[in-house]
């Protein structure tokens, strides 16, 4: 994935490892250790930018939540207290271990601000109240130790989405990409609304990007990352890129974004009668004042094809578990040191 993905992989070979074995072997027995969760380098998309914060060494290692509450501590120190100052030229005393070697966290606490669950989803309406983009951080990345293979079962479950909760979410971004997107554009175009022209326009664009990676079952990550590997998918990216492309550049006027916008419709409603999802149709003109609303019709096609327990289910796509938690960390920590993760320097008055 990256270079600093094998480098902590080694480094928890060859150093943490033996030490888990050797001196907490009843701890490393339920353990789940690798690189996985938040940051460019679970993706193997980590640059120059990205390690301003957060970047060294990394192992992430999970445990059952009352394992993790009355032995954490130990955890650490066993193994910082054994760990050499710099490993193939990492400093250990700075980055994301902090020193520790490794970042001890509950299973359950994980799963909690990722997915809102801690175990994987059982029914249809846990997959949909799931943001996709916090899926991604519990299946990206590497687990290089599993013994009781918890975490990995997990991961396996949460592959993709069972066609049920796929094929709504289908429908719900197609139902936003046209009612809120083209046809709110257009709408905002004939009445000279630049500010939320800019707005829908800009929103748009990103649910045609999720919708392509949907109809290649495919999770999607984080809006930084949609661009990267979006224009890695196998299908649509070789149509779709030129026209995103050519839609976002600065000198692309506003008429001609509405019309990028139409023929990605054209484009993913295509994509969906070959592969199933929307029965065959006639071709279809739009209308001057409430544009060309086609994948409305193919939201209407597949919400008909639905099962009770999820047609009336809204999927999530907040990340609301995360911001939870994050709510949580911020108000605990000392505004200084908020302020240092942010690279927030104080300026003399």
């Amino acid at each position: 994935m990256g270079e600093i993905v094998d480098t902590s992989r080694a480094f928890f070979e060859e150093v943490v490892q033996p030490i888990l074995e050797r001196d907490i072997p009843d701890i490393a027995g339920q353990a789940a250790c690798g690189m996985f969760g938040y940051g460019s380098e679970c993706y193997g998309m980590d640059d120059q930018v990205s390690r301003d914060h957060h970047f060294g060494l990394r192992v992430d290692m999970l445990l059952p939540d009352e394992l993790h509450q009355s032995r954490a501590k130990e955890i650490t120190e066993t193994v910082s207290k054994q760990l050499p100052q710099s490993f193939r030229g990492f400093d250990l005393r700075e980055g994301h271990v902090a020193g520790a070697g490794l970042a001890p966290e509950s299973l359950d606490a994980f799963l909690g601000r990722t997915i809102g669950l801690t175990r994987a989803p059982e029914t249809h309406v846990e997959w949909l109240a799931m943001p996709e983009e916090d899926i991604v951080h519990v299946t990206n990345g590497e687990v290089w130790y599993d013994p009781s293979g918890t975490f990995t079962r997990i991961r396996d479950t949460l592959s993709y989405y069972p066609e049920p909760v796929w094929l709504r979410r289908i429908s719900h971004w197609c139902r936003y990409f046209s009612g809120m997107g083209v046809y709110a554009l257009n709408r905002a175009l004939i009445r000279k609304n630049y500010q939320y022209a800019s707005i829908t326009f800009a929103r748009s664009i990103k649910w045609a990007i999720e919708l392509a990676f949907m109809l290649n079952k495919t999770y999607f990550p984080y809006d930084k990352w949609l661009d990267a590997f979006f224009r890695r998918l196998s299908t649509l990216a070789d149509r779709m890129v030129p026209l995103i492309d050519e839609a976002v550049d600065i000198g692309t006027g506003w008429d001609r974004k509405l019309e990028i916008l139409e023929q990605l419709s054209d484009i993913l409603d295509e994509r969906m009668v070959e592969i199933g999802v929307i029965s065959p149709h006639p071709r279809f003109t739009g209308n001057e004042t409430s544009g060309y609303r086609l994948l409305e019709h193919a939201y209407a096609d597949i919400v008909k094809q639905l099962p009770d327990d999820v047609r009336n289910v809204v999927p999530q796509w907040d990340q609301v578990y995360l911001e939870e938690f994050h709510t949580t960390y911020v108000e605990e920590l000392p505004i200084e040191d908020w302020d240092h993760l942010l690279n927030l320097t104080p300026v003399d008055s």
